[in-house]
C-alpha cells in the first residue's frame, strides 16, 4: 500500500473508535482481519497513523481546523511525520485509493498557523477539564508534561536476572538500536519508531519464551525497585493484574522468601500464571479468594498496593483512553483507591513497609489519596523519599519529580517514562 491508501485506511478506523466508541487496539485489529491483503508493514503505518492522531488529537484539529477523522489523520502526518501539504501532495498523487487530498485553501491555512502560539491546552493535547487537574500536579511545567504525554513511547524491556542478564539481552536486540535504561538496574530501551516504522515483535523471539525478559515500562521497573523487596521477605502484591511487579520483586528476591500476588479480578490476574513460569519465578503464590488473605493480617514484610487509577500516565500507549475518561470516572476511582488503602494496610506488620503507586499523574489520586490515608492511619509515616530514590536507584540523572506530599512522581518529560506516582510508608507502632 502506498501512503494514501494507508492514510484512507487510518481515517476509516478513526472514524469507527469516534462513532462507534471502541477502543483503538480492537478497532484496528479488526480491520485488519477484515483487510487481509495488507501486510504487516502497512498495518503498522496505519496503526501508527491512528495513534499519532489520538495523542494529538487537539493539535491535529487545531493546524487542521477540522476535528473529523481525515482532519487528525492528515494532521497526524504533518505533526509527527514531517510532512508537509506539498509532501503529502504528491505522495497522493495518482493514488486511486487515497482520500481526497488537501485542497488548495487546507494548504494555506495550514501554512499560516503556527502551533506555537495555539492555547495552552491545545499545545498540551488535553481535555479542557483535565487543565486544573495538570496544572495542580505540576505548575508551570503542566504543558510540557501533558504534551510529553502525547508523544510516541519506546520499547522497554526488563532483563529477567532469574535467567539472564541484561548485557546478553542488549548484544541481542543491538540490531535495534538497544540500549541500557537511564534509572532502573535491569532495563533495556529501544527508542519509538518514527513515520511508519514499527518495533520488533520481540515476543516471537526465543529468549522471551525461555524468560530471559519482560516487556515493561522503565518507570514501572523503577517503582517496583523503590518498593524494596529483598530476599527472605514476606510480599503482598494486593492489586497484582498481570504480575509485571510481582515478576521484578520475585527476581530481586531471588526466588527466596514469598509473594502473594492478589487480584480480585480474576480476569485481570489470568496472564500471571504463565508469565510466573516462563519467567522461573518459583516463591509467588496467586490468586483472587480474600478470605485466602487472613491469615496474613499483620505479618507483611511488604504491602504492595499497584491501585486502580485513571491511567493517565499511560497517555502514550492508550492515547484514546485519555478521551474516553470523565470526571465521574475519576471520582469512582477515587473512592476505590481510598477502600483498597484501607483494606491492604491490615496486613503490614510493624516496621513494615505499605507502598503506593498510580499510573496517574493527578494529585487526587496519588498525594491526596496518601495524605487523607495518613490521617485515618495514625500509625504510618512516609520515608524520606529523596534518600529512598539515591538509596535504591542512586542516579541524578532524570531524576523525578519529588511531590510536596508523601511521594514522588515519574513522567515522561522529567523521567522518560510513562506517569507514575510512588510513595512508600512505614508502620510505626509496636
Amino acid at each position: 500500500m502506498r501512503l494514501g491508501g494507508r492514510l484512507a485506511a487510518a481515517i476509516e478506523v478513526l472514524g469507527e473508535v469516534e462513532t462507534r466508541h471502541r477502543p483503538v487496539s480492537d478497532a484496528l485489529r479488526d480491520w485488519g482481519q477484515a483487510h487481509r491483503f495488507a501486510g504487516s508493514g502497512d498495518r503498522a503505518a496505519i496503526g501508527n497513523i491512528v495513534y499519532d492522531a489520538l495523542r494529538r488529537k487537539r493539535s491535529a484539529a487545531w493546524l487542521m481546523g477540522d476535528d473529523s477523522p481525515r482532519g487528525l489523520a492528515f494532521g497526524a502526518l504533518l505533526l509527527e511525520w514531517g510532512e508537509s501539504p506539498a509532501s503529502i501532495a504528491a505522495a497522493l498523487d495518482g493514488d486511486r485509493f487515497a482520500p481526497a487530498p488537501l485542497s488548495d485553501a487546507e494548504s494555506a491555512d495550514i501554512t499560516a498557523r503556527n502551533l506555537e502560539t495555539a492555547p495552552d491546552a491545545v499545545r498540551a493535547d488535553c481535555p479542557d477539564w483535565c487543565v486544573p487537574l495538570l496544572e495542580d500536579a505540576f505548575g508551570d511545567d503542566w504543558v510540557e508534561e501533558a504534551s510529553a504525554l502525547a508523544g510516541r513511547p519506546p520499547l522497554d524491556l526488563r532483563a529477567n536476572t532469574l535467567k539472564s542478564d541484561r548485557e546478553k539481552l542488549l548484544r541481542l536486540f543491538a540490531r535495534n538500536d538497544a540500549r541500557p535504561g537511564a534509572l532502573a538496574p535491569h532495563a533495556i530501551r529501544i527508542p519509538p519508531v518514527t513515520g511508519g516504522g514499527r518495533h520488533p515483535n520481540v515476543q516471537v523471539e526465543p529468549a522471551f519464551q525461555k524468560g530471559w525478559f519482560e516487556v515493561q515500562d522503565e518507570g514501572s521497573q523503577a517503582v517496583a525497585s523503590l518498593a524494596g523487596a529483598m530476599s527472605g521477605m514476606q510480599v503482598l502484591d494486593f492489586c497484582a493484574g498481570a504480575g509485571g511487579k510481582t515478576l521484578a520483586m520475585s527476581a530481586a528476591m531471588e526466588n527466596a522468601g514469598q509473594i502473594h500476588a492478589f487480584d480480585a479480578d480474576k480476569q485481570r490476574l489470568a496472564p500471571i500464571f504463565d508469565r510466573l513460569r516462563r519467567a522461573g519465578c518459583r516463591n509467588v503464590q496467586a490468586g483472587a479468594d480474600p478470605e485466602a488473605l487472613a491469615p496474613l493480617t499483620g505479618r507483611m514484610d511488604l504491602v504492595l498496593v499497584d491501585a486502580p487509577c485513571t491511567g493517565s500516565g499511560t497517555w502514550r500507549r492508550r492515547p484514546d483512553a485519555k478521551w474516553r475518561l470523565t470526571e465521574r470516572q475519576l471520582q469512582q476511582r477515587m473512592s476505590e483507591q481510598a477502600a483498597i488503602l484501607d483494606d491492604a494496610s491490615r496486613y503490614v506488620k510493624p516496621g513494615g513497609r505499605l507502598v503506593y503507586v498510580t499510573c496517574s499523574v493527578f494529585r487526587e489520586e496519588n498525594d491526596g489519596q496518601v495524605v487523607t490515608f495518613l490521617d485515618r492511619s495514625t500509625n504510618f509515616v512516609p520515608v524520606q523519599h529523596k534518600e529512598l530514590w539515591r538509596e535504591t536507584l542512586g542516579s541524578s540523572d532524570g531524576m523525578p519529580r519529588f511531590t510536596t506530599g508523601p511521594g514522588l512522581i515519574l513522567s515522561p518529560a522529567r523521567t522518560d517514562t510513562d506517569g507514575f506516582f510512588i510513595a512508600v510508608l512505614r508502620r510505626a507502632d509496636g
